[in-house]
């Protein structure tokens, strides 16, 4: 199955290969572009009108990049869209489908109901754009919550020292959306609603791809995922 949505989706490019850096080391990956083809499997999932297509193919190009990951499962955060409305999105990729769509709260200093500025910086309480891998849950004070690893080195490697994990938060429940016209915001974490928070993370914990999308040319141009599409 995975065979047949890499031939929808993606050709191998030059056998030279592109070049893949994490925040430490360097890891050589093939050459891959997406070609409008991958509009197929779009559509397949029956995400038009819900899902930004733009953001869809960038994030299937970095998981099929990525060659740490371990399940076959794709988060996609799209920060284009207002934190009112739904814009995380669980996919099942083996099996082709959506598994959840939710609200999702940005940092504080990224914007109010839209997040437009990001950091990799420590104390910058801004979201930060790119890939993840997702590890292992633990216990702390926001509750259940998933250890999140930045892939790109200067855009979000500082991810796990930041600890940026994705958690459930009271903030994070729409009911504010209705109180206060957005929802709340986080120091950087991607943040959802308490009653998804361990449904959410038990689907995507283990080495899954996490990737957070904003209409920003500039993290294009840095990315060391997508600098070939």
């Amino acid at each position: 199955m995975l065979r047949f949505v890499l031939l929808i989706c993606m050709f191998v490019g030059a056998a030279s290969g592109s070049t893949f850096n994490r925040a430490e080391g360097e890891k050589e990956v093939p050459q891959v572009k997406v070609p409008d083809r991958c509009l197929q499997l779009y559509r397949e999932m029956d995400l038009e009108g819900r899902v930004d297509y733009t953001a869809f193919r960038q994030a299937v190009t970095g998981y099929y990049r990525i060659g740490e990951r371990k399940r076959e499962v794709l988060t996609l955060i799209d920060f284009s869209k207002p934190s009112t409305q739904e814009r995380l999105y669980v996919f099942d990729m083996k099996r082709k489908k959506m598994l959840f769509s939710s609200v999702v709260s940005h940092g504080k200093n990224s914007g109010n109901n839209y997040a437009t500025s990001f950091s990799n910086e420590d104390g910058s309480l801004k979201s930060s754009l790119g890939f993840y891998l997702t590890e292992s849950t633990y216990q702390g004070k926001n509750g259940y919550s998933l250890i999140l690893e930045g892939l790109e080195k200067g855009i979000n490697d500082h991810a796990r020292r930041r600890a940026i994990v994705v958690h459930g938060a009271a903030y994070a429940n729409p009911s504010v959306i209705r109180n206060g016209g957005r929802l709340g915001r986080s120091f950087g974490c991607p943040a959802v609603p308490e009653k998804l928070s361990r449904p959410i993370i038990d689907a995507i914990k283990g080495g899954s791809v996490m990737y957070i999308y904003a209409d920003k040319p500039d993290y294009l141009a840095q990315s060391t995922v997508l600098h070939t599409i």
